[in-house]
């Protein structure tokens, strides 16, 4: 289903805490979302620790082999928070405190002595990279070449991802049909192969469930040309009727 001309996107994730497991990361399936919306077809996501060295080699990976990448976490004011040093280092650029940053948080603090040294950390933006503006807490993210580096706070990370679409390129959307069949994956498996087979500008996925009335199969067929998606999704619900079972469209959704 992959074109050549597709435009497609990476997300790494960084924090010790997801990797721990302390905290639950929300932000991918929010901005695996958006991007389909956009049509960017999103292939990676690689979480990473608070380590400068892991952060410069997985960036450098991704960003020299998608459109985009995006970034969450570790632009706070802490000492864990390293992502912004470490974005510069696999760019090969300065860091400093960037003077519109600092005006704009400045501006957020009535007593100027709240506006202390760690807090300014946030406003460290390395060389050529452009802001991402917060209307939430007011610290920016920023883009430097093709990657967009966010806050992990959720709330805050969708501020910052609304306010830099308008900067994104454009890709034909994914349009998705679903089928639910009342019967086990493996029954279906054989007759779904053959299915895929004959509609190889479209993938079909296969997603078992277990409910109070036994096995079940949610039957996802995606594709970027609605016509060949329909007569996928035909063909789906022809292969459950030939193992004896009636399939069930179910309404529209995103990929």
């Amino acid at each position: 289903m992959q074109q050549e001309d597709s435009i497609t996107a990476a997300i790494m994730v960084i924090g010790d805490e997801i990797l721990s497991g302390r905290t639950q990361d929300t932000n991918t399936s929010h901005i695996a979302r958006f991007l389909g919306t956009l049509g960017i077809d999103l292939r990676e996501v690689r979480v990473v620790p608070d380590d400068e060295n892991e952060i410069v080699v997985a960036l450098n990976a991704l960003r020299g082999r998608y459109t985009y990448v995006f970034t969450t976490g570790g632009i706070g004011p802490t000492h864990d928070d390293i992502t912004a040093d470490a974005v510069a280092k696999a760019f090969g650029v300065a860091i400093d405190h960037h003077p519109e940053a600092m005006a704009i948080m400045a501006a957020r603090y009535k007593n100027p002595e709240d506006f202390n040294e760690m807090r300014k950390r946030m406003a460290r933006i390395p060389d050529t990279a452009t802001l991402i503006k917060n209307s939430v807490s007011g610290a920016p993210g920023f883009q430097i070449g093709n990657v967009f580096v966010m806050a992990g706070v959720p709330s805050v990370m969708r501020a910052m991802l609304e306010e830099l679409a308008p900067r994104l390129r454009r890709g034909a959307v994914v349009h998705v049909s679903t089928i639910e069949a009342p019967m086990a994956e493996g029954s279906i498996a054989a007759a779904l192969a053959a299915v895929q087979a004959s509609h190889k500008t479209v993938s079909i996925g296969s997603y078992p469930f277990y409910r109070d009335t036994g096995p079940g199969t949610q039957l996802v067929v995606r594709g970027k040309v609605p016509a060949e998606v329909e007569t996928a999704a035909a063909a789906v619900e022809a292969a459950v009727r030939s193992q004896g079972a009636e399939p069930v469209r179910l309404e529209p959704g995103i990929p």
